[in-house]
């Protein structure tokens, strides 16, 4: 066999020495698969750029020099050789950036489901990341299109803009109505409108145009502008932008749903909060409505009021319990009250009304539910007096305050409205003397629990005592005292709807409104004093 022979210097204590090779060093590092930068520790002079480092910098060459701006992008280590030299080992992290954009995108995105904050989150990602300038404009709204615009170091600026001017941006109709979007290379810059972007911008050098994909419609379009003439957005630049305008587009549809069904449950709720009460001559009408949830202010209990009931002249006051809570009940409650309302037009005996109520609930709900109530038709008597027709449907029975601090419960009764065909109602008449308090409430303020152990219901006698030690006081005074000692009863824990509605007759005001501490004459006196002094001077 034949030996070739090695080239080496002769052997001593140590390994072979290896001769300068310029070219066998180059040929080392270009078939690294990691891009090389060997540079001067002196100066920072390039002195070797290996094939994937011109690769990654293709303007860099041996002479030149490294900063900052060359290894944006990048992720660089600088590695010490020798006390002359050092190297910087570089790999592309574009696509990590990409994934940690988009990662930052879909959770600041998913924080909120107010559209305008959507919106300005969209445009500030999309400056940060993707263009010089972006702007949102949302689809036509009563041929008028709302958009949210930033530009890179300045604020957030909203506006809206006639659907006429649509056109003037190439492309925004086409992604407006969800087309794909049209590459950046065929948009002319040149044709961008100046009311598109700030007159200090500058020349647009690239356009793109978005569309922003929504719930089954689109959810606006994403515009992105690069200033300069040398701007361009390359490939990957364009599906990223696609791939963040769809999440951005989720993000605003969502918002907008969101949107649409909060503004519905406020009209719908509207309709369903007490109303505010009026206040009939010579009759006092006080209510106090506390739902079982602080964040639905609707629910099962309410009260109403009906003015000219029956023949025209009277007035009708409901307060009802429906059963369940929240949403569900809220409906009921509703339907009860336009029932009812729909009822006083043409009755105004309430025992009748219960009836008819009793029949419209069994012949119109979808599942087993039932309600309490109670009805009372009010009427102003002589002296200042107010009398009460009343008629309950299983509800707790009304409470009178008398003059003298005396509390009677009313003499009515009936059974639960909803449930059977045929009810029984027990009607009463009471009489209020000036100052005196008829008070409807429900039972969430008598099973009201709390006090020392949390569970006890504040009950029946709490609240006749309660109300006895109001003896005197205003009606607003009076309900607004009940309802402040079942607050602290409560102090903070669960609770049912707490519903009260309070009817007074006005105490009587003095006819001297100077107190002198002598009894109060008639005026009819003064006359017959004038006519004795008429006799006397003849």
């Amino acid at each position: 066999m034949t030996q070739l022979p090695l080239q080496t210097t002769a052997r001593t204590t140590g390994p072979p020495a290896l001769a300068p090779a310029p070219a066998l060093l180059r040929a080392a590092l270009d078939a690294a698969g990691e891009a090389i930068v060997l540079c001067t520790a002196a100066d920072d002079t390039v002195v070797l750029v290996n094939t994937a480092a011109a690769a990654l910098l293709p303007g860099l060459e041996p002479g030149g020099t490294v900063g900052e701006s060359v290894l944006t992008g990048l992720r660089a280590e600088r590695r010490h050789l020798d006390d002359d030299h050092y190297a910087w080992y570089l790999r592309d992290n574009t696509a990590e950036l990409r994934t940690a954009f988009l990662a930052e995108a879909g959770r600041r995105l998913s924080t909120s489901l107010n559209q305008r904050r959507s919106l300005r989150t969209t445009v500030e990602l999309a400056v940060s990341h993707l263009a010089d300038a972006a702007v949102v404009v949302l689809p036509v709204r009563r041929r008028q299109s709302a958009w949210t615009r930033l530009v890179s170091g300045a604020a957030v600026e909203e506006g809206t803009l006639r659907e006429r001017l649509l056109s003037d941006v190439p492309g925004l109709e086409e992604a407006l109505g969800g087309f794909p979007p049209t590459p950046s290379r065929w948009l002319d810059a040149s044709q961008v409108p100046a009311w598109l972007l700030p007159g200090d911008f500058g020349p647009v050098g690239a356009l793109l145009v978005t569309p922003l994909p929504g719930n089954a419609e689109p959810a606006g379009a994403l515009i992105l502008a690069r200033r300069g003439p040398g701007a361009v957005f390359s490939a990957d630049d364009e599906l990223l932008a696609r791939i963040f305008a769809a999440r951005a587009g989720a993000a605003i549809s969502a918002a907008a749903i969101y949107r649409e069904q909060v503004d519905t449950t406020a009209i719908l709720q509207a309709d369903l909060l007490p109303p505010e009460l009026p206040q009939p001559d010579g009759i006092e009408l006080i209510g106090s409505y506390q739902a079982a949830h602080d964040a639905l202010n609707i629910g099962g209990d309410f009260y109403d009021v009906y003015e000219n009931t029956g023949d025209g002249s009277g007035t009708m006051v409901v307060l009802g319990d429906v059963c369940g809570k929240g949403p569900e009940a809220a409906v009921l409650t509703g339907k009860i009250r336009q029932t009812l309302r729909a009822l006083s037009l043409v009755e105004d005996d309430p025992a009748r009304m219960l009836s008819v109520l009793n029949q419209a609930l069994l012949g119109s709900s979808r599942q087993h539910r039932f309600a309490t109530l109670v009805l009372g038709a009010i009427s102003r008597h002589e002296h200042g007096r107010v009398r009460i027709d009343l008629a309950t449907g299983g509800h707790p029975v009304p409470l009178i305050l008398r003059a003298d601090g005396t509390v009677d419960a009313a003499p009515v009764k009936g059974t639960l409205i909803g449930v059977v065909p045929s009810i029984s109602v027990h009607p009463a008449t009471v009489e209020l003397a000036p100052g005196e308090i008829c008070l409807l409430y429900s039972d969430g303020l008598t099973e009201a629990r709390g006090g020392p152990t949390g569970q006890e219901q504040w009950g029946e006698s709490r609240l006749r005592d309660a109300l006895s030690s109001c003896r005197g006081m205003p009606g607003d005074a009076t309900v607004e005292r009940l309802r402040q000692l079942v607050s602290d009863w409560v102090h903070g824990g669960v609770r049912d709807d707490i519903a009260m509605l309070a009817v007074r007759a006005p105490s009587r005001t003095p006819l001297s409104l100077m107190d002198t501490g002598a009894p109060a004459t008639s005026p009819f006196a003064i006359d017959a004093r004038r006519g004795e002094r008429r006799n006397r001077g003849r």
